[in-house]
């Protein structure tokens, strides 16, 4: 419970998951948090996009918003090449797009400044 935090909407605020929720952090390239649930302020796109460049080049995902704002938060990956298919189905957040807010201390933290403890699916 002392490490607990809700993710927050970098734009609006609005909660979008929490820390209970976190399955895995990719710190690499793509800087996100990977989630098992989402409150109903997240938004998943029906459409799917095929990313063109960086990371996600090759990737098949749908796009993840805040029902409040509108703003992109991160992604659900539908395909990927191997180095990235241990995150296939989960709720992956952008760690640029969201804010932490940390219960105990009732802090807001940038979420790229957070470092939670380590959490890895790929084993």
């Amino acid at each position: 419970p002392e490490d607990c935090a809700v993710f927050q909407c970098r734009g609006c605020r609005a909660v979008l998951g929490d820390s209970l929720h976190l399955c895995a952090q990719e710190e690499r390239r793509l800087g996100l948090l990977a989630c098992l649930r989402v409150t109903r302020d997240v938004t998943c796109e029906e459409s799917q996009l095929i990313g063109l460049e960086g990371a996600l080049l090759g990737c098949t995902f749908n796009a993840l918003s805040c029902r409040s704002c509108g703003l992109t938060v991160g992604f659900v990956l539908y395909s990927a090449f191997s180095d990235l298919a241990y995150l296939r189905g989960f709720f992956c957040f952008f760690k640029d797009s969201i804010l932490c807010y940390f219960l105990k201390n009732q802090m807001i933290i940038e979420a790229s400044k957070v470092k939670f403890p380590a959490l890895s699916l790929k084993e």
